[in-house]
């Protein structure tokens, strides 16, 4: 996860990003990707494409469920099946 994050990550000084701030969140959009926005090379914040915006509060919030976090617990806990194992099941 951290490295997709890193591959969609794009940089922008303030200047360009208050001139051009549509086509930003434009380009954004179709490439998936997000902008660090930068002032003499301090980061100043971040533009995320509404989209991005909404999966991620959507997982803090699953994250944030004590039931979800349980489940997950629990599943790390079951016997796994590897895919070989499958294959062998499926005579594949």
């Amino acid at each position: 996860m951290i490295q997709q994050l890193i591959n969609d990550q794009r940089f922008t000084n303030i200047q360009t990003a208050q001139s051009g701030l549509t086509k930003l969140f434009t380009v954004a959009e179709k490439t998936n990707s997000f902008y660090t926005v930068l002032r003499n090379d301090e980061q100043l914040g971040v533009l995320l494409p509404k989209k991005m915006w909404l999966s991620l509060v959507e997982d803090l919030e699953a994250m944030s469920s004590p039931n979800y976090r349980r489940r997950i617990a629990a599943a790390r806990k079951e016997k796994r099946v590897t895919a070989a194992e499958i294959r062998k099941m499926l005579k594949m």
